[in-house]
């Protein structure tokens, strides 16, 4: 993935970049679902994975509000992986997003299954944050 510098309060400028794959579960394939979303720890970002196996997952990261090209904090293992009813359809192993939204300290997440069918999983943010390992490095060069 790749962010910029923020150019004044609202657009991104000169790409730089964010994320390359660093787990398991998105060594084939690693981007972002859907905008961050704005709180006060720093900006969330959903992402999807790809494993060798071609099995999709949700993850997530956090981003520093005014730094954004550096990573404060990710998730070690999947957010939302394919569960054995969601394991089938037209594309297999499938879960993806296209952005979440948090209502009243929750985070909803719509999510695609297998290009087939649609679910919504919730998780309190603080409890998802609680649950990122800290990565403050600089973004790569």
């Amino acid at each position: 993935m790749r962010a910029g510098l923020l150019d004044g309060q609202s657009r991104w400028s000169t790409p730089t970049p964010l994320r390359a794959p660093c787990h398991d579960w998105e060594l084939i394939q690693v981007g972002n679902c859907g905008s961050g979303i704005e709180t006060d720890a720093g900006w969330l970002v959903l992402t999807h994975g790809a494993d060798p196996m071609r099995q999709y997952a949700i993850g997530a990261l956090l981003i520093d509000l005014h730094q954004p090209e550096h990573v404060i904090a990710d998730l070690a293992d999947p957010l939302l992986e394919p569960d054995e009813t969601e394991r089938h359809g037209y594309v297999p192993n499938v879960v993806y997003s296209c952005g979440g939204l948090v209502h009243d300290g929750v985070l909803w997440l719509p999510y695609g299954a297998g290009d087939a069918r649609v679910g919504f999983a919730t998780i309190a943010v603080g409890t998802l944050i609680a649950a990122m390992a800290s990565t403050r490095t600089p973004a790569p060069a």
